[in-house]
């Protein structure tokens, strides 16, 4: 009997995704809802809805009756991940599984501060040196006392999401060099002191070193095998390197003995003088979850389907080095 899987507001990826949950002819019925008509996981979808602009309770209630007038089964929510997840016993109430962890572990993981503290009391690992500020004189302290021992600093909300509001200082970005720089992600401090000053205080920004060298995303689920954690090295080149050094592996396993994840989740690390310091823990399935599975041969989303309807599938990695790139192909929507 098929599956009815609800997939809300992904990012365009997730076409790979629901590839890998139709693999082997998993028998499921995909539904798709995006506020963008035109997302482009709907030729992907056996359903296709456009979900109305709302947010917090709003947005859970009609998650809730959507799935009640859709006859959702499992639903792997991406958009309210943590407003859901505070409501969980809502859509279970009512025979929906919901690929989401507890309340109290998704707000933690979700609130960058919070996490950091988190993993430093539990000794999970390294996070970089950091501070908390609200108001532009904290700011300024803080990147001052930071530049006395980093050679260049960032920053970005304590609650963000895709790194949407990261920003690197950078006082060189204007002149003919900054030519040759990518400036969506560079501001001068200067720049940054002006939109600052606009306010009295504003929303914690957490500032800190930036971290120049290699960044690793790791893409993990726990099973009754153990943990699957698929470490992607990721560069500026075209390419992404899948590689197993057991010093990330053996931070990956520290975290997940600690936190007790359920669901598939992300893991990212940023490398400064050999050392591997998190970045942060998304809770779900990140962008570039496909190529981790399409390089190892771990299916990660149909692993995490049946471990929810209560079945298992076991899983083999051989842990081979993989370089792995992706080609993009044109498509129109339906």
């Amino acid at each position: 009997m098929s599956t009815t899987i609800w997939m809300n507001h992904w990012f365009s990826t997730a076409v790979n995704i629901i590839d890998l949950l139709r693999a082997d002819s998993l028998d499921i019925h995909v539904i798709g809802t995006n506020e963008n008509e035109y997302s482009v996981i709907k030729n992907s979808c056996d359903e296709w809805y456009q979900e109305p602009a709302l947010k917090d309770d709003d947005y859970v209630d009609y998650c809730l009756e959507f799935c009640k007038a859709h006859k959702v089964q499992v639903f792997i929510p991406r958009r309210g991940m943590v407003k859901i997840s505070e409501q969980k016993h809502r859509f279970e109430e009512v025979g929906v599984k919901v690929m989401i962890e507890d309340y109290s572990i998704m707000k933690l993981l979700n609130n960058k501060e919070e996490a950091y503290r988190y993993y430093n009391e539990n000794r999970i690992g390294p996070v970089p040196d950091y501070y908390l500020v609200t108001t532009s004189a904290q700011f300024m302290d803080a990147y001052n006392k930071l530049l006395t021992k980093y050679s260049q600093v960032c920053f970005k909300f304590a609650r963000d999401e895709g790194g949407k509001s990261f920003r690197l200082i950078d006082n060189q970005r204007k002149g003919y060099a900054a030519l040759f720089k990518k400036q969506n992600t560079r501001i001068t401090l200067e720049d940054v002191m002006r939109a600052l000053d606009e306010r009295d205080s504003f929303a914690p920004i957490m500032i800190m070193p930036f971290l120049p060298d290699e960044e690793i995303s790791v893409d993990c689920l726990n099973t009754e095998q153990g943990l699957i954690a698929l470490p992607r090295v990721k560069g500026y080149e075209k390419y992404e390197t899948l590689r197993y050094d057991k010093e990330i592996i053996d931070l990956c396993k520290t975290f997940q003995e600690k936190a007790g994840l359920n669901w598939p989740y992300n893991i990212q690390f940023k490398y400064l003088n050999g050392i591997p310091y998190f970045l942060e823990v998304n809770t779900r399935m990140s962008g570039g979850v496909h190529m981790s599975c399409f390089a190892s041969g771990v299916n990660i989303p149909q692993i995490a389907v049946k471990k929810i309807l209560g079945e298992t599938i076991e899983w083999e990695n051989s842990y081979e080095t993989k370089i792995i790139a992706q080609v993009l192909n044109p498509v129109t929507i339906d």
